[in-house]
């Protein structure tokens, strides 16, 4: 999925506030130009929609077709079609992150779904995105999360559910910059952007041997 697009046009959807915006200007100022560099940033109001369906199914397929990408199979995969990326949360059940309309991308997953078991939602509203990214991202993460994010182990297109904090997050590594997306529920999002500014302020000064 590219960088994300807010909507900043007329009407009540210009009208919400994000979880951060009141900490947009501190999260520029905590970042960190450089070798040690890393920057942290909220894409706020990206659609995300829960989507249960047994994979075997024939709506399964007819989802596939509409998301133009396949539903991934392993823990830890993501597939992704122009503005669609698609997240494994478990055997039967993923999140779609898009640049699309939430309301236009749930009715086409509804439709396609039909009257087979399973469940389409919208969950925009559950989550916001944090964006950390940077040579000492995957170091400001080690901080306080439990998976092993070597490159050998994790890397781009990988997403999975863990800890950074205490703060229970969608983790996705979208490329090898390192950048990483974050998925928390809104109401700890404050808590993880202050946990984060707070482990990126180190980097400011020298490496200590």
């Amino acid at each position: 999925m590219a960088e994300p697009t807010i909507d900043t046009g007329a009407g009540p959807l210009a009208l919400r506030t994000s979880p951060l915006a009141h900490l947009e200007e501190r999260m520029r100022a905590a970042g960190v130009t450089g070798a040690r560099g890393v920057a942290l940033t909220e894409w706020p109001f990206l659609t995300m929609v829960n989507l249960r369906v047994d994979p075997a199914s024939g709506a399964a397929d007819r989802i596939e077709k509409t998301l133009g990408a396949p539903l991934p199979r392993l823990c830890g995969h993501t597939s992704a079609s122009g503005p669609h990326t698609v997240v494994w949360l478990g055997p039967d059940e993923w999140l779609v992150l898009s640049q699309a309309d939430g309301t236009a991308v749930t009715a086409e997953l509804r439709q396609a779904l039909a009257t087979d078991p399973g469940s389409v939602v919208d969950v925009s509203a559950n989550r916001t995105t944090l964006e950390l990214s940077g040579p000492a991202a995957r170091q400001v993460l080690e901080k306080g999360c439990p998976l092993d994010l070597h490159p050998r182990a994790f890397g781009p297109g990988r997403a999975v559910s863990t800890t950074v904090g205490p703060v229970p997050v969608l983790l996705w590594q979208v490329d090898d910059r390192p950048a990483y997306r974050l998925f928390p529920r809104s109401s700890f999002a404050v808590y993880l952007a202050h946990w984060l500014i707070d482990a990126m302020s180190e980097y400011r000064g020298p490496e200590v041997p």
